[in-house]
């Protein structure tokens, strides 16, 4: 290995952070989501007080609490904790794992349950995917009852044609509308911003919300069920800040933090205390504080602006999907899956057409079911309030594997995980309300994973036990030499041991192989990026036979012909034996075996059902399909 690329990584660091085009980006990317909160977290921690006109002390206590939340949740635990657990500078709940090292946990070990547990989190993050364009674009074009009351019947309709065009559009790539990301947003959170402050001017007894005891007094008096639901409601003002975390890797911190803390938070906290002053000075508007917040010429201006800012939002946990898709994929918790990338100069821009479609079918169904955002807010909240407390868990076990002191571990992340359960609490009210949808989008996509895993392991322990020796196979070359075939082949393998099980089944039913083998196997490291000079690993086994392995960051793509071309210029591999390689993948056809000691039969079914739909695996590695060879074989799980 000739340098750690991990050091790399920190040596560009500083030029990277101090960009200002990183902090423009981080607008649109990193703050889509919790900078269109606005557009109804507060009218519904208002609402939670359970009253037709919006009470005094329940909109000071609503203000104050959201205000709070923002600086708990969003300043300390994200944007000053979480951000330190990078994974050589990515983040999310796949780089948490990574650096845990529970890839490899056995099934039934605390770090088999830790493994779980994380998979969940991932799973979180494609039923807030399906909520957050469904409800953001949903209560942006809301906005037209409040001008025109008689268009409330077209609001699902013009949700729905916008949506529709989003989930069309994402097979041509985000770059075209991420260059208006930042710029876009760095306007709506200056106009949020003026909206807010021209309401504090009416009625500036609103900050008196500054007063973390006046949330505290009006959650104590309300009692249990309002303050639950209060609680639940303003968490809906946090939701997004995970996105922080989640795409560390793209901006870096401190490019996310000086976005928080220089103008997003500021730009959040004035709008929130803005609507709360409109609300004391008009209890009535309540239907909608907003939009209330704006003059009446500036309603429809403001309903584009909104429309245009929660797609961005959209648009940036779309593609949060994406990148987490493909993360899944390479740490094997997913099957192959298509992958198209979109850009060739920028490696992250990519497309997965499966998830897109399943994705768009969540979401329009959410908006059907649902219909308004109201609804929606029963269904969001309880899915991120979940994935932060699993984050927090899961950064404490990060700092006790750091050998940070466990007391102030304990101290820290403890305060900070009973915030997040008290927040999982009060948004676990709401399952019956619409909470149910987020967590059946979960539990199909976690049984998936797991399911997957567990299949993938059977089949390899399969595998391990019909495998043939190094030793054994050349000695048998020597006693049966076989029919030599003109030409290079290249046979994948999983492992980095013994002889592909399809190049002994090749060798058996043929009697014949090609006149230079290769064994190349790809491996994803735990960790985002592998230098190409580390990319490949040679061993010459005999004169016609090499074993190359090749090595890959979860954030990058596994092409084997230019891994090859690596190991042929850094690590010493005949350019013969890749010339016009002919590239042989086994492909297994799994029969689910009865009463086996695997999964539960319909566990094997899915499996089965997975690998059979899911991408070649010659596709998946990019070698062209005219070099592309498959032997088949079958294996009982």
């Amino acid at each position: 290995m000739d340098e750690d690329p991990s050091s790399k990584a920190v040596a560009r660091e500083p030029d990277r952070r101090l960009k200002p085009a990183l902090i423009l980006g981080a607008l649109g990317v990193v703050y889509g989501d919790i900078g269109t909160s606005p557009l109804y977290a507060f009218k519904e921690a208002v609402r939670a007080a359970g009253h037709g006109q919006a009470e005094p002390a329940a909109v000071i206590g609503a203000v104050s609490l959201i205000l709070w939340a923002l600086i708990v949740v969003v300043s300390l635990k994200y944007a000053v904790l979480i951000l330190r657990a990078d994974n050589h500078g990515e983040g999310g709940i796949v780089a948490m794992l990574a650096l845990l090292g529970a890839r490899h946990a056995e099934p039934r070990s605390w770090a088999g349950l830790l493994l779980v547990v994380g998979l969940i989190g991932a799973a979180l993050l494609y039923g807030d995917g399906a909520i957050t364009p469904a409800i953001s674009v949903l209560s942006a074009v809301e906005g037209l009852k409040v001008e025109a009351p008689g268009l409330a019947r077209a609001v699902v309709p013009i949700t729905l044609v916008i949506l529709v065009g989003l989930f069309l559009i994402q097979s041509r790539g985000a770059a075209f509308i991420g260059r208006i990301f930042g710029p876009v947003m760095l306007v709506w959170f200056v106009v949020i911003a003026l909206l807010g402050l021209g309401g504090i001017l009416q009625a500036p007894q609103i900050l008196a919300a500054l007063n973390p005891l006046r949330a505290v007094d009006f959650l104590t008096h309300a009692g249990f069920a309002v303050s639950f639901a209060m609680l639940g409601a303003a968490f809906l003002a946090v939701t997004g800040g995970e996105a922080m975390y989640a795409d560390l890797g793209h901006f870096g911190a401190r490019p996310i933090r000086l976005a928080w803390f220089g103008l997003v938070l500021p730009a959040l906290v004035v709008n929130y205390f803005g609507q709360g002053a409109v609300l004391l000075a008009e209890p009535n508007a309540i239907e909608n504080p907003f939009y209330h917040l704006a003059p009446g010429w500036a309603h429809y201006p403001l309903i584009g602006l909104a429309t245009l800012a929660t797609v961005i939002a959209s648009q940036a946990i779309i593609s949060g999907v994406f990148s987490l898709t493909q993360q899944a994929i390479q740490l094997g918790f997913l099957p192959f899956i298509r992958i198209v990338h979109t850009a060739r100069d920028a490696q992250g821009q990519i497309y997965v057409p499966a998830v897109n479609w399943l994705l768009a079918i969540a979401t329009l169904s959410a908006v059907l079911i649902f219909e308004t955002s109201d609804a929606l807010a029963g269904a969001y909240g309880i899915a991120v309030s979940l994935l932060m407390a699993i984050t927090t868990l899961l950064a404490a076990l990060i700092a006790r594997r750091w050998g940070f002191n466990p007391i102030l571990v304990f101290l820290v992340n403890g305060a900070f995980l009973t915030i997040d359960l008290v927040f999982l609490a009060a948004n676990s009210v709401k399952v019956l309300e619409g909470g149910w949808y987020p967590l059946v989008l979960t539990a199909i996509v976690a049984v998936t994973m797991l399911t997957w895993l567990q299949g993938t392991r059977l089949v390899e322990a399969n595998r391990a036990g019909a495998r043939q020796d190094e030793g054994a196979f050349l000695a048998a070359l020597r006693d049966h030499p076989p029919i030599r075939l003109p030409g290079a082949g290249a046979f994948l393998s999983a492992a980095t041991k013994g002889i592909p099980v399809h190049m002994t089944r090749l060798l058996e039913r043929s009697h014949a192989l090609p006149a230079r083998c290769t064994i190349v196997t790809a491996l994803y490291e735990e960790r985002p990026a592998v230098a190409a000079t580390d990319r490949a690993e040679v061993t010459r086994i005999a004169p016609d036979l090499y074993r190359v392995t090749l090595r890959y960051g979860f954030m990058e793509e596994a092409s084997i012909p230019d891994g090859l071309a690596c190991a042929v210029a850094h690590c010493g591999l005949p350019a013969d034996f890749v010339d016009d390689v002919t590239v042989f993948v086994g492909h297994a056809t799994i029969i689910p075996k009865r009463n086996g000691q695997g999964m539960a039969a319909w566990r094997e079914a899915l499996f089965a059902f997975l690998m059979r739909n899911g991408e070649r695996t010659g596709a998946f590695f990019c070698v062209p399909t005219r070099q592309v060879m498959e032997v088949g074989t079958e294996i009982e799980i």
